[in-house]
């Protein structure tokens, strides 16, 4: 596969590149699930034409990451489905939505994954995780009342998007995610315990509670049975997050 971009998620699929000649992947844009820059929306959405022309001239599939976070299905009722109409809730959401629907009408052949929240380690400062910890170290940290949260690790999303390549699936938006919603503040208590810090906890807004659905997933991918996505998912993912961390400092 042809991989545009550097950061987190390109660095992470640069190991099944060699798989998927076909495909080129656009894992470069807005991953800031609280972003609302205008710039920036405008310049992933001139990157994804700007691709997608490219993959209509010369037949190639275009893979584009959109989200399944709380900006794309936190007004939904039930769990999201990719089928069902949804109403993004955040300026995000709504961009994200816009691209998939950009990238539909532009004729080029494309796979759209709708991503729950990546955990990894060297992830950007700005999402959850490391935002959580960069708090709890400096002693607060700031959360939504009643907010939940689907967590993924990174390598597990490697693995899925290895497997779902492989079945040339053309013109389909998946959900990529745990399926299990684990309210933020659990988390908290988590990485409170792993990491031995004890942080004051400074409730906001009222958050968001959804629940991603992965039933298409599964039957597109039996093998997630095997990733252990159950209720204590988030604490292996969280332990594996920590252990990177701390062997990152210790070097």
């Amino acid at each position: 596969m042809d991989i545009i971009g550097r950061g987190f998620l390109a660095q992470n699929l640069r190991q099944v590149a060699d798989r998927h000649p076909d495909t080129v992947v656009l894992a470069a844009g807005v991953s800031w699930a609280a972003g609302t820059s205008a710039a920036d929306f405008a310049r992933e959405s001139a990157l994804l034409h700007e691709a997608a022309r490219r993959c209509r001239a010369d037949g190639r599939r275009l893979l584009f990451f959109s989200t399944a976070a709380s900006g794309m299905y936190g007004a939904v009722r039930g769990p999201g489905r990719e089928d069902h109409t949804v109403l993004p809730c955040t300026p995000y959401g709504a961009h994200k939505l816009a691209l998939e629907e950009q990238l539909r009408a532009s004729g080029a052949d494309h796979l759209v994954l709708r991503l729950g929240h990546l955990v990894g380690p060297r992830q950007p400062p700005h999402q959850l995780v490391p935002t959580l910890v960069r708090q709890m170290r400096q002693g607060r940290v700031r959360l939504h009342r009643g907010a939940a949260r689907d967590l993924i690790d990174v390598q597990d999303v490697v693995t899925i998007l290895d497997r779902l390549l492989g079945l040339d699936l053309h013109a389909q938006t998946v959900n990529v995610a745990s399926g299990e919603a684990v309210p933020v503040a659990r988390i908290v208590d988590h990485l409170e315990q792993r990491l031995g810090l004890v942080a004051e906890r400074e409730y906001r807004d009222v958050g968001v509670h959804h629940v991603i659905s992965i039933d298409k997933l599964r039957r597109l991918v039996p093998e997630v049975e095997q990733l252990g996505f159950d209720r204590n998912y988030f604490r292996r993912v969280l332990d594996a997050y920590v252990a990177s961390e701390i062997a990152v400092t210790d070097a």
